[in-house]
């Protein structure tokens, strides 16, 4: 996990590695997915480090739809770092952390500051899968191209805020670190 970590990239830099028109999906998103005031002051008090690693592809809608919400959960503590690998340049990665027995992205490894590894997440949060399935299992299907509603954008930002709350509560909670931090 260190290593390939080691050789990921930070956001800005990551989506720069698309294609223009992915790369302005990229930003629409991350326009629109900005913490809520609570959201903020949830992860802002963060006191244990957390390592997240995300295999993606700028390609990818389900990462495009997503993984804008983590670029404002890292700004939103020190206590959080994040890094991005293309699936498809990290294969033996990819390979280690299939879902559903296939290269699926996005797929988020957490871990905490020992490089251990935490919890894993993906491919799509809840809410997400939730108005995939409204709109795919439904009697109609979507129109290829519409925007998110804002309700699925801030329950997706919600879904992935709880999920890095939960891995925190669970570094909080870790008899290591608390031996080691004497808390």
């Amino acid at each position: 996990l260190e290593s390939t970590f080691k050789a990921g990239l930070a956001y800005d830099d990551y989506v720069r590695t698309g294609k223009p028109e992915h790369q302005q999906a990229w930003a629409d998103i991350h326009a629109r997915g900005a913490l809520t005031d609570d959201q903020r002051t949830t992860i802002g008090a963060f006191m244990r480090r957390m390592r997240i690693l995300v295999s993606r592809g700028t390609w990818c809608g389900d990462c495009i739809q997503q993984l804008p919400f983590l670029d404002h959960i890292e700004r939103a503590s020190d206590m959080i770092e994040v890094r991005y690998v293309d699936r498809d340049e990290h294969i033996e990665y990819a390979n280690r952390v299939q879902l559903c027995g296939g290269l699926r992205v996005p797929v988020v490894v957490f871990m905490n500051e020992d490089w251990d590894f935490m919890a894993l997440f993906g491919d799509r949060c809840l809410s997400r899968y939730r108005a995939m399935a409204q709109k795919y299992l439904g009697p109609a299907c979507p129109v290829p191209g519409a925007p998110v509603p804002d309700d699925e954008i801030a329950s997706q930002r919600a879904d992935w805020v709880n999920e890095c709350e939960r891995v925190h509560l669970m570094l909080r909670m870790s008899t290591k670190l608390r031996e080691r931090y004497s808390d």
